[in-house]
């Protein structure tokens, strides 16, 4: 028998009330913070007014099928940002930036996560959000359950995030070291040098030559890194004063040179490079305030040709998204086992993120530069 009209309203009442006021009201709702980008920056120093902190709130009933609810436990600042803050880049003005971050799924709805797996990925930067599931095959997201617990988050934006695939596959894809090579590392105090130069000296036996700036950088390059030679590139303004430093300390030449810098170090790297050589480059962070269409290098190509030499421009995200070696089980493997030095500067708080992307830029880091939300 159909129930009497009255009862139908009745009954749809209650479903209302339980998919609106009950059902809701135990879905938990999160406040969250992001930083937008609030203007272009084509040339010039990144300052508070290119970003704005905006408040909103995520109610965990709106994950779709598929998706999951994210904490961001740790944001990364990290120089290639820079070029993403130019009109021609691909920051939205008014919209969320992406970075790097690691953190802990609260809410799943999705077979592959659960509440508490941890996480990196190159994701907005916001302290809470839902990943929908079209974003796990547009963007690289890397599970970090059972390689750290929470404590360690930190590593999933550093050794085992961006810095640590890009200095193991520019190191060990790219560059390809024999053993006993000489290699080169500008930068050798951030994030990325580093760990090259370890790697190199570890796996390879290189003699590795670093450079950074300043007599902090430089003893700890030179005692905790274990770098043979440390260069403080402050010392020298001319491609042939940086030239000479070099030839100094490697007058045989050198194999490699691991490219994070640009200008006078490439140039001083071209000029010592040697039959065979290759050079490595993942960014060229003297080069990022300024005009691209200044920026330019005396490469020779004849001399490439009969010397045999090799320059390759690459990216992480083939290592990070397991296209190419085994980045992820083997660095943590490495660093488990005493061979990877975490060396950090912590910002804590969203609203530091800045600050911390200034850091970079004016040589006050030292290591991974790590934002604590």
């Amino acid at each position: 028998r159909l129930a009497p009209q009255s009862q139908v309203y009745s009954i749809n009442i209650y479903i209302y009330i339980y998919n609106n006021l009950i059902r809701n009201s135990n879905m938990p709702i999160y406040d969250t913070k992001s930083i937008i980008l609030k203007q272009h920056l084509s040339i010039g120093f990144p300052t508070e007014e290119n970003f704005a902190i905006e408040t909103s709130t995520i109610n965990s009933d709106d994950i779709p099928n598929g998706g999951i609810l994210l904490q961001v436990l740790v944001a990364s600042s990290d120089p290639y940002l820079r070029g993403r803050m130019r009109p021609e880049g691909d920051f939205v003005e008014g919209k969320v930036i992406k970075t790097f971050v690691s953190g802990k799924v609260l809410h799943s709805n999705n077979e592959n996560w659960v509440a508490g797996d941890l996480l990196g990925g190159s994701l907005p930067l916001s302290s809470y959000q839902i990943i929908p599931p079209e974003l796990f095959s547009q963007t690289a997201i890397w599970k970090l359950t059972g390689l750290i617990d929470e404590s360690e988050i930190s590593l999933g934006i550093g050794i085992l995030g961006m810095p640590g695939s890009t200095a193991y596959g520019g190191l060990i894809d790219v560059l390809r070291p024999n053993e006993g090579e000489t290699i080169f590392i500008s930068a050798a105090a951030g994030a990325v040098g580093s760990l090259v130069g370890i790697l190199a000296k570890k796996l390879y036996n290189c003699k590795v030559i670093g450079s950074c700036g300043g007599d902090e950088k430089v003893k700890l390059v030179k005692e905790k890194y274990g770098f043979d030679h440390v260069i403080d590139y402050k010392k020298y303004s001319t491609v042939e004063e940086l030239t000479k430093a070099l030839k100094e300390v490697a007058p045989e030449g050198i194999d490699m040179y691991f490219e994070n810098v640009g200008g006078i170090h490439f140039e001083a790297a071209l000029n010592s490079l040697r039959v065979r050589g290759r050079i490595a480059v993942c960014g060229t962070i003297s080069d990022y305030n300024s005009d691209y269409s200044k920026s330019f290098s005396k490469i020779i190509p004849i001399k490439m040709v009969y010397s045999q030499q090799r320059i390759e421009g690459f990216m992480c995200a083939e290592w990070l998204t397991h296209k190419k070696g085994n980045f992820l089980q083997d660095m943590h493997k490495w660093y488990r086992e005493g061979v990877l030095i975490k060396q950090e500067t912590i910002f804590n708080g969203i609203e530091s993120w800045v600050a911390s992307f200034q850091s970079l830029f004016n040589g006050t880091n030292i290591g991974k530069t790590v934002v604590v939300l």
